[in-house]
């Protein structure tokens, strides 16, 4: 039995209790299965990974990926260089040959092409590559435009991404390592802030509330980025950039009044007024790092949404543990079914986790939401970049910095394709006025409610204070009134009689199986409901009523020592990966509880 993701373990369990517990022998409704030669698919099945080859004594950190107009690939190093692959998707004797294009970057983070010409942001610069005497190597280094730096190791430039217009969007890390040093800061402008950038070197302030925005990408032709959990970020997510708006990190807001036609007007001092930034001193006139407080009235980010219009919500949050903790490049496959059955959808890295997770996006009300998912663990090292080669695979530049991650190298570029295999999955999670409508790429095998299984469901969301990150709060199990099944069993609706606005609506289907058996690939959505559509309510007559099925427990889960507060399941899940894959001192979940 192959297993190819953290989750399969309880996942195949899950399966044999299932199979061999929950029908009896005789029962008509038992899945016809031949044990001996059944096995659960898993990842490898549809997504494998390939190692693309590296030459000798070169330190391969992908920072940037960037497939050319003939089938080439370019890398941009972490280390400052740029590489030209030939045959990076390995066809023929499967070999790639490398030129080095470009030498001597500082630490370029994103790289794309565009009119013969490749485009890197450095970590104070747009920078413009371009080989006039066509010998394969740049000739002309350009700069489009130079923006101010501090020195701080924590400074990373990211992108750039362009928009259809043919400009750039560049985003701005903030830097770490003053007496506070567990506080985000902004010490030079633009720190913090998405910029825009013309072809001909003018910069427009775009947004700011950015703390570590690693990737960046285009929607529809709309901006979005992922930020990292940390102070003021209670998890990772993704966020759609409108012009002028405030993300969440408030140490761009310091440049508010300085910084030349800037679209934002919120000031610091304003944010501080309304959201405390915890600055106490102990009786030594030192700073206290803020701790999580168990037993508070916390404040939300769609409370201060309420408070200051301009705060941008994420579209999607992914949560911290479970779907990254160091989220990286965002991009949409445009494959046009090479892929996958994902056409359009977005995909999302992770450097910590060594993962690529997948979004599928909707706009309701005017505002973006959707759900989130797994989907393709076991990268060598840290997942940075991605983009799509000319046959549809996905070329994935690594790098650990020595962060660390699950992975176990330091660097790596690797490629993963699909077999052509339909994997069974939620396709797409879609908001109803009453609950939500599941679409799955197979149909399911269905004679009636009980073919559900258990569904297990929760709503939750995260804190929006100064301390690093944030347990979900406001845990709330989403009471299921009935299920609507399509006559071919692609399409499931629950009826949902509590759905909470602006929360993380978390839908578990681990009991599904497809027509050959299969439980689906990935069990799990987490669908960030910013707004709630309109429309009419399916009536009761229209659908089955949903009993959950008895499941006889061994013990509670999350139980704790004597007088310790027992973990939520979702922090139960995270808690492990946690430990494993992450620096504890910051990832501390014992502490920020």
């Amino acid at each position: 039995m192959t297993t190819t993701y953290f989750r399969n373990i309880s996942l195949i369990t899950a399966i044999t209790l299932y199979n061999f517990v929950s029908y009896g022998q005789d029962d008509p409704n038992a899945p016809v299965v031949d044990k001996a030669a059944f096995r659960v698919e898993g990842e490898d099945d549809y997504y494998p990974i390939r190692t693309i080859p590296i030459p000798e004594n070169v330190l391969m950190e992908g920072g940037g990926v960037a497939t050319l107009p003939d089938g080439r690939v370019a890398v941009a190093t972490r280390r400052g260089d740029v590489w030209i692959l030939e045959n990076a998707t390995l066809g023929g004797n499967g070999v790639p040959a490398y030129t080095l294009f470009a030498s001597g970057l500082h630490e370029p983070l994103g790289c794309a092409y565009k009119d013969g010409s490749i485009y890197v942001a450095q970590r104070g610069e747009l920078t413009r590559l371009k080989d006039e005497d066509g010998d394969g190597i740049a000739d002309v280094y350009g700069t489009i435009y130079a923006w101010p730096l501090s020195g701080h190791y924590h400074e990373y430039s990211f992108g750039p991404v362009i928009a259809p217009d043919g400009s750039f969007f560049v985003t701005a890390n903030v830097a770490f390592g003053d007496e506070e040093w567990w506080r985000g800061e902004s010490r030079v402008p633009m720190r913090g802030w998405t910029m825009h950038i013309t072809a001909d070197g003018k910069m427009e302030p775009w947004a700011t509330g950015m703390r570590s925005p690693c990737g960046i990408g285009m929607i529809d032709g709309e901006l979005f980025y992922d930020d990292n959990q940390g102070d003021w970020i209670g998890s990772g997510g993704i966020w759609h950039v409108k012009k002028g708006s405030f993300t969440g990190h408030p140490a761009g807001l310091k440049w508010t009044n300085d910084i030349k036609n800037s679209p934002v007007q919120l000031t610091v001092d304003q944010l501080y007024e309304k959201v405390s930034p915890r600055q106490d001193r102990n009786k030594y006139g030192k700073y206290i790092k803020p701790e999580n407080v168990v037993n508070e009235k916390p404040q939300t980010l769609y409370e201060a949404k309420a408070l200051f219009p301009e705060v941008q919500l994420p579209a999607v949050w992914l949560p911290h543990g479970i779907l990254g903790i160091s989220n990286a490049e965002i991009k949409v496959d445009d494959t046009g079914g090479k892929f996958g059955p994902f056409e359009g959808q977005v995909f999302v890295g992770d450097q910590g986790q060594s993962k690529v997770m997948r979004i599928c996006l909707e706009k309701v009300n005017g505002e973006y939401q959707g759900a989130a998912f797994d989907f393709r663990s076991n990268f060598q090292s840290g997942v940075l970049r991605m983009d799509w080669a000319n046959d549809g695979s996905m070329i994935v530049g690594q790098t650990n910095r020595g962060w660390g991650s699950a992975g176990s190298k330091n660097e790596g570029l690797q490629r993963i394709h699909w077999t052509g295999k339909m994997p069974f999955e939620m396709k797409m999670v879609k908001a109803m006025p009453d609950g939500f409508e599941i679409e799955f790429t197979k149909p399911a095998k269905i004679k009636g409610v009980k073919d559900i299984g258990m569904i297990d469901a929760s709503s939750f969301i995260y804190k929006y204070h100064p301390v690093y990150g944030s347990p979900p709060i406001h845990h709330n199990a989403l009471k299921i009134q009935g299920v609507k099944w399509s006559e071919d069993g692609t399409k499931l609706r629950l009826v949902i009689s509590n759905l909470v606005k602006y929360h993380i609506h978390e839908i578990n289907l681990r009991d599904i199986r497809d027509t050959d058996g299969q439980p689906l690939l990935h069990p799990t959505a987490y669908y960030t409901l910013n707004q709630i559509p309109q429309g009419e309510v399916l009536k009761k007559v229209e659908y089955k009523s949903y009993l959950a099925p008895k499941v006889k427990k061994a013990g509670i889960v999350g139980a704790t020592a004597k007088g310790k507060k027992a973990l939520s399941p979702l922090e139960a899940a995270a808690k492990p990966l946690l430990t494993k894959y992450t620096c504890i001192a910051c990832h501390n979940a014992d502490k920020n509880r």
